[in-house]
């Protein structure tokens, strides 16, 4: 199994991906994992470098602010797009990356292209739950608009997902909608509700936003824009609650104890909801694997990022979603 990892992009490239592909190749020596990117800035940061790890030199970088269709475009020799021509000449398996979103959603469409039958991919993030098991959430921003077909695929593509990577034997599959009933939400949702409830998936029928922590299904399925911006409150009230009570515990010197108190705790729950603990978000419906890091990720993330592709391509969720998208054709 080989893994290409665009070293260049995220917000401390290359050392953090240079230090997470070093844990992960040592840790699993039955993948090969090729750092693709100034292989100058790449070796200073390898140290030991294991024989399962390579470097693919490239001159140029994505930028984040770089308009991502001009970027791919243009940039042929930047390190995300590399990556991704080596998992279409099938040099390698899969490829992660940390750096700009859209252009790597381009990368995917225009360098590594869709599985036969897929009409759109979609981001695929995992959001934390209260009962640490998560639900994956699609699409969460690949297309601001969806249709009813694509929401019925996303289903089938997250449903394998969660079996295929996580193990869930019957994933429950939820419509995020503005309430339970079959008849509610606008028109997208209500034309989805039976394309989902005749899919060959487990659908619970529709799930509200406030419900998605709680653990009420294992998968959500929506249209880019609303998930964006479901996932965006999400991230602002977690940043919020957090800023509160670090706030309020540090008012008095009886705050300050308490605070000392549940710090383990407090710990524990803030590592539960920690974008790092569940790995990258996947590009689903593509013909390679890829995934995506968030921008900040740290070594641990890209770690937990290549752990995550192993297990996606050890059990080859590719062809799974092809062969499932195309059953009967």
């Amino acid at each position: 199994m080989r893994i290409a990892i665009d070293a260049m992009g995220g917000d401390h490239a290359p050392k953090e991906a240079v230090e997470g592909a070093l844990a992960a190749a040592r840790e699993w020596t039955d993948i090969e994992v090729i750092l693709v990117g100034n292989s100058a800035a790449i070796e200073a940061h390898l140290q030991n470098k294991p024989a399962n790890l390579t470097i693919r030199h490239t001159e140029e970088v994505i930028e984040a602010d770089d308009e991502p269709v001009k970027a791919v475009r243009r940039k042929k020799d930047a390190s995300m797009v590399v990556a991704g021509r080596l998992v279409k000449d099938k040099e390698a398996d899969a490829m992660i990356s940390a750096g700009n979103t859209g252009a790597l959603m381009t990368t995917g469409l225009l360098v590594v292209g869709r599985i036969s039958g897929i009409e759109r991919p979609a981001l695929a993030p995992m959001l934390p739950t209260i009962d640490g098991s998560g639900v994956l959430a699609l699409d969460l921003g690949a297309n601001m608009d969806a249709s009813a077909e694509h929401l019925r695929q996303y289903a089938i593509m997250g449903s394998i997902y969660r079996n295929k990577v996580h193990g869930v034997a019957k994933p429950r599959v939820g419509l995020l909608n503005v309430g339970t009933e079959a008849m509610k939400g606008n028109e997208l949702t209500k034309a989805a509700f039976p394309l989902l409830e005749e899919a060959p998936i487990h659908f619970i029928g529709n799930v509200e936003s406030r419900e998605v922590l709680r653990a009420e299904c294992d998968v959500i399925v929506c249209d880019g824009f609303a998930g964006n911006i479901m996932l965006k409150s999400l991230e602002g009230a977690a940043s919020v609650f957090f800023s509160v009570l670090k706030t309020e515990f540090t008012k008095s010197w009886y705050s300050k104890l308490a605070a000392a108190i549940l710090r383990p705790g407090l710990m524990n729950f803030r590592k539960k909801f920690d974008y790092k603990e569940h790995g990258a978000a996947p590009l689903l419906g593509l013909q390679g694997l890829v995934l995506k890091c968030h921008g900040s990720s740290d070594a641990n993330a890209f770690k937990n990022a290549v752990r995550q592709a192993r297990i996606a391509l050890q059990n080859d969720l590719v062809g799974a979603i092809s062969a499932e998208i195309n059953h009967g054709k």
